[in-house]
């Protein structure tokens, strides 16, 4: 299985400091700051990343299972709202999908998203959020 590895360095104090974000083979290097992670300063922030990588995964995943089932999905377009609460804590993710998949029932649907959910390697890795919500529909 792929091993990957992302890095990030900070520098000075929590409210003056600041930071860079990289992702492997060059794909994304970006600023964070304390304003990009509690305010709304430019920059990105550990929680969007994670939204990211929630959205990738539960979106691949839900491939998987479909295509496992002879459906080919034409698209999945998944967005994940991580809400940072008190501790600082991740408190909720929202992810909300839409699927275009020929011939899959609206039930069937719902059923995959679940198992899609519940079985995507960032969710498994997520499990100590207190809530994460899904609503997916066909489009």
């Amino acid at each position: 299985m792929a091993v990957t590895k992302a890095e990030a360095v900070w520098q000075g104090t929590l409210r003056e400091g600041n930071g860079t974000m990289k992702l492997p083979k060059g794909n994304y290097e970006g600023p964070f700051t304390f304003a990009s992670r509690f305010e709304t300063g430019d920059g990105t922030n550990p929680e969007e990343l994670i939204g990211a990588a929630h959205a990738g995964c539960f979106s691949m995943f839900l491939s998987a299972l479909l295509s496992k089932s002879n459906y080919t999905p034409t698209r999945i377009h998944t967005t994940a709202t991580v809400t940072l609460g008190e501790g600082p804590t991740i408190t909720k993710i929202e992810l909300n999908c839409e699927a275009d998949v020929p011939n899959l029932s609206e039930e069937d649907l719902q059923k995959f998203a679940a198992d899609a959910k519940a079985g995507c390697p960032v969710s498994k890795a997520l499990a100590a959020v207190n809530e994460i919500v899904l609503n997916a529909k066909l489009v």
